[in-house]
């Protein structure tokens, strides 16, 4: 349900839209605000979270867990490389991210249901909850994400972001549907992320929507805010008690110096930016901190337009691999482990990489390629309370199944909610009172946790 302008608005609806979606404006069910100080919000090892998604199935077989025994038709053209951690290797075109490993931890044993509806894949893996092949676009029914709940359950000080995905709302294919996963669902639109769909390399980004108009000063938005205020009613409607928080939230980000500072990426110094990467995604993820810095509890960044577009290499995989995607994702992944260290700032900030599924072992005819492949993948997590230097679980002799202790998203979202002291079986309710599980077959691994 969208809210419903209150009478005379004092900002427009859609300049208020712009500065980011109802999901900015408030904490609206008050059984979760008693919740939060009551204590059912456990003992947290981070405060914060920065999902790296890479949309479309990164290759598990040329990144994390290479196989240089097996055919070459299975082990493909890349070279093994040493990683911090005696034993562990990478792959040759991540060497950043190897000399993190002693931070960082890998999980080589993750599997769901999922093989063909991107859409599915990328809910499994950013929700927990499996709905098998059925895919489509976001759905306001969805389990909602980890941001939206961290957001909801952990709120910050007034005028900082809860939770921001950037750079862009990724589709379903070209042209198609927004996918699941990185909304609020069934926690109302006020717990959307703020979308940032600008590109943080470009010279001119900036965030103007965070910022004053011309013909509006602070002064005037002060006495703006005053009426606003002396407009509403205690027995006013649930649509126009949420504008009034949307409003609030408004007024308070266009006063926040620290909010509209965070999105001012030239501050960074030129030669950090180049190590981030000179492109979208480097920018992103170096924008990612300084969101985070600011106090915004999770950013989650979605390395594709469209699900097809960058990780979902079923066509000359090594090609793309090896001159586009991997020496990004290096120099930005490997670059944000040691700043967040070097800033004091891993240990309380999760970094989670990760895609929806992996790729075929058994490589195609289409040109090189490597096809979906749900069975057995990868993924990365470092900081916030997660063991360093370790590798959990392991595949078989060719990457096609787990060999030991299988993960599911479930038990990685599970793990990820322990870190930020929320319980997975923690019991929601929805803008109808109806209650829900956040992930009610999801295990905590303790092996995960330091």
């Amino acid at each position: 349900m969208k809210p419903t302008p209150c009478p005379g608005p004092l900002l427009s609806r859609r300049h208020m839209l712009q500065i980011g979606g109802a999901g900015l404006f408030g904490l609206t069910l008050p059984h979760l605000l008693r919740a939060q100080s009551t204590g059912d919000v456990g003992h947290a090892t981070a405060d914060h979270l920065i999902v790296i998604f890479l949309n479309g199935g990164p290759s598990h077989l040329d990144m994390w867990d290479m196989k240089p025994s097996a055919p070459v038709e299975i082990r493909g053209e890349f070279q093994p490389i040493a990683t911090s951690v005696p034993g562990v290797q990478f792959s040759e075109h991540i060497p950043r991210m190897a000399r993190q490993m002693h931070r960082s931890c890998v999980v080589r044993s993750m599997h769901h249901s999922v093989n063909n509806a991107h859409a599915a894949a990328v809910y499994a893996g950013l929700t927990g909850h499996d709905r098998g092949e059925i895919g489509g676009g976001a759905r306001p029914t969805d389990h909602p994400a980890l941001g939206s709940v961290a957001g909801l359950m952990r709120s910050v000080p007034s005028g900082v972001l809860p939770y921001v995905s950037l750079p862009f709302i990724t589709k379903e294919g070209a042209g198609g549907p927004p996918q699941p996963g990185f909304t609020g669902g069934w926690l109302g639109t006020n717990q959307d992320p703020l979308f940032v769909l600008r590109d943080p390399n470009a010279q001119t980004f900036d965030m103007p929507e965070l910022g004053l108009g011309a013909d509006m000063n602070q002064a005037r938005l002060g006495q703006r805010r005053g009426l606003s205020a002396s407009l509403g009613s205690p027995g006013q409607s649930r649509s126009l008690q949420d504008m009034d928080n949307f409003q609030a939230r408004a007024f308070d980000l266009l006063t926040s110096p620290a909010t509209q500072r965070a999105f001012q990426i030239n501050r960074e110094p030129g030669q950090l930016r180049d190590s981030y990467g000179r492109n979208i995604y480097g920018q992103s993820v170096l924008l990612s901190r300084r969101l985070i810095e600011a106090g915004t509890r999770v950013v989650t960044v979605s390395w594709a337009p469209d699900a097809n577009a960058t990780w979902d290499t079923h066509g000359n995989n090594f090609t793309k691999l090896r001159n586009e995607l991997l020496p990004q994702l290096d120099r930005a992944v490997g670059t944000l482990i040691a700043d967040l260290e070097m800033r004091g700032m891993l240990e309380r900030t999760v970094v989670a990489v990760m895609g929806e599924f992996g790729r075929t072992p058994r490589i195609n005819g289409s040109g090189g390629g490597r096809d979906h492949w749900n069975f057995c993948y990868s993924l990365m997590l470092a900081g916030g309370g997660i063991k360093q230097g370790y590798i959990h679980g392991a595949s078989d002799r060719i990457g096609a199944r787990p060999s030991l202790n299988p993960v599911t998203p479930a038990d990685i979202i599970a793990t990820i909610y322990r870190c930020l002291g929320i319980p997975a079986d923690l019991e929601l309710r929805d803008r109808l009172n109806r209650p829900y599980t956040l992930v009610p077959w999801g295990n905590v691994i303790g092996e995960l946790l330091a």
